[in-house]
């Protein structure tokens, strides 16, 4: 015991040479602990077992929770919205009135009108998915990963950005492993899961007058391939306005989940490095999960803080060893802000493989999906006036976090380019979802006709009071809540995506 003692004592004092005071006292007794626990004989004692055995619970089920973040994402918003607005094929929440702080889901956007829907190949088959003309959208599987499209050209999109450029028309949505005969007049959608995830987004020109956007969403149809005639009829319930948490799941349930999309989903979920991590912790196909009071606490414990890792990953500006800095004497941040038109995704595929070397950069895909969801090549699009160009900043311009209880000015320079519009929005730091603020969106852009300078650009404030005579051009704060902003440039032009243009930093007010 005594050998174990300096050991113990030796190593805290050399950690406590190279470790900064707070992490040293704060980290090393926990580590000191597990790697001295007793062994007897060279043979682990009892206690000592039962320790590690709870540890290795522990780590795997933090380990597997991160892995399966865009899992996670996905689940919390089906699971979410079907069990306020109901489930099926034929069930598409509209946000007719706009996407307000009510709704908790990552960084959502309150300048479009959003619908998003939850389909399941396996159990109903092939689907088709009508859409109207100037529908743009996205066609996901279970991991937000953009559906490929049969030809080669095109992964998810509908609209503009699509195979019907934007001419609408019927997409076939093909479950895993699809062999038979495709029909003619469609465009074939194969899905690598038999979860799917239908996000459709219709722009207004006016924010008083909602309803043509409203109503182009309601002219979608999702039906059985052979069963249209039959089909149930389509449900757009109004999700404005209305409680509902749809982000990812931030408890030990999040397990339970995940559980059952294995079983719906089997060896189509992942490759078997990936099913095995879910079966290191309990969780295969036809295995009974059925986890004791402990063991659920433990992976209870594990998911919480598997969620609380992944938002210090989302707050980075340097993820795997790359600079998110869309400007390098900007704080503003993305993580394709190396993109080009020839790669889409910079340095990554859509599934967040890396190009060079093939692997899964698993930080950058953490880093993604506790903030945000969705990708595609529509979104991306380094093509002038097409898609949108995405700004973050956590931070202001000296890189201080960004607090509710101070007041910010944010300068927009003249000419800002962006074709269709221009918005900023702040979110929640504790979880992405929209800042509740107690104003209708937590939003301002151009559709809103913010006063303008002299000379063309556009000061934006943000704090707990307005500034005086600048009422139209502030969102409010609130003291004691964290919060980060994305800037979004739809339809951006050329100073946009070449960064000839370049919004100022948030600069904290004297």
């Amino acid at each position: 015991m005594k050998t174990v003692l300096t050991h113990a004592l030796l190593s805290a004092a050399i950690a406590g040479l190279l470790l900064p005071a707070g992490s040293a006292s704060a980290q090393l007794p926990r580590f000191e602990e597990l790697s001295s626990l007793p062994f007897a004989e060279n043979r682990p004692t009892p206690a000592t077992a039962q320790t590690l055995r709870d540890e290795l619970l522990f780590q795997r089920a933090t380990q597997t929770y991160l892995w399966a973040l865009p899992l996670v994402n996905t689940l919390g918003m089906k699971v979410g919205s079907e069990k306020v607005f109901g489930a099926g094929y034929h069930v598409l929440p509209v946000w007719k009135k706009r996407l307000d702080a009510k709704t908790l889901v990552t960084t959502p956007n309150s300048d479009v009108i959003y619908a998003m829907g939850y389909v399941d190949l396996g159990t109903d088959g092939p689907l088709v998915f009508e859409s109207p003309p100037n529908l743009q959208g996205i066609l996901l599987d279970a991991w937000q990963r953009p559906i490929p499209v049969d030809g080669g050209r095109f992964f998810g999109d509908v609209g503009l950005p699509g195979p019907d450029a934007g001419k609408g028309g019927k997409f076939l949505l093909l479950p895993p492993g699809f062999k038979d005969t495709v029909p003619e007049g469609y465009f074939v959608y194969r899905s690598p899961t038999n979860t799917a995830f239908v996000f459709l987004r219709a722009f207004y020109q006016d924010p008083k007058n909602l309803a043509p956007a409203v109503a182009l969403i309601e002219q979608s149809k999702i039906y059985p391939l052979n069963g249209k005639e039959t089909a149930r009829p389509m449900q757009f319930p109004d999700a404005s306005g209305v409680p509902v948490d749809m982000l990812p799941i931030r408890d030990g349930s999040a397990f339970d989940e995940l559980k059952k999309l294995v079983e719906s989903e089997g060896t189509s979920l992942a490759d078997s490095d990936g099913l095995g991590m879910l079966a290191s912790i309990g969780i295969a196909k036809g295995t009974p999960f059925e986890p004791d009071a402990k063991t659920r606490a433990i992976l209870d414990h594990a998911a919480k803080t598997a969620y609380k890792m992944s938002r210090v990953i989302g707050f980075e500006d340097v993820v795997a060893g790359r600079s998110l800095r869309i400007y390098p004497d900007r704080r503003w941040i993305n993580p394709m802000a190396d993109a080009t038109p020839e790669h889409l995704g910079g340095p990554f595929d859509l599934g967040w493989r890396r190009v060079a070397g093939g692997y899964l950069d698993l930080d950058a895909r953490i880093w993604f999906f506790t903030n945000y969801y969705s990708v595609s090549p529509g979104m991306l699009s380094q093509t002038p006036g097409r898609g949108a160009k995405y700004m973050i900043t956590f931070v202001d311009g000296n890189g201080a976090n960004l607090s509710g209880g101070s007041s910010y000015r944010l300068r927009l320079p003249a000419d800002i380019p962006a074709a269709n519009f221009w918005s900023v929005t702040l979110y929640e730091a504790e979880n992405g979802s929209g800042l509740a603020n107690g104003q209708p969106f937590p939003s301002l852009g151009s559709r809103d006709m913010p006063a303008q300078n002299a000379d063309g650009s556009t000061d934006l404030y943000f704090g707990p009071t307005p500034p005086a005579d600048k009422a139209g051009n502030w969102l409010t704060t609130v003291p004691g809540k964290g919060y980060f902003a994305v800037l979004r440039l739809y339809g951006p032009t050329a100073a946009a995506i070449d960064r000839s243009w370049k919004p100022g930093d948030i600069e904290k007010a004297p």
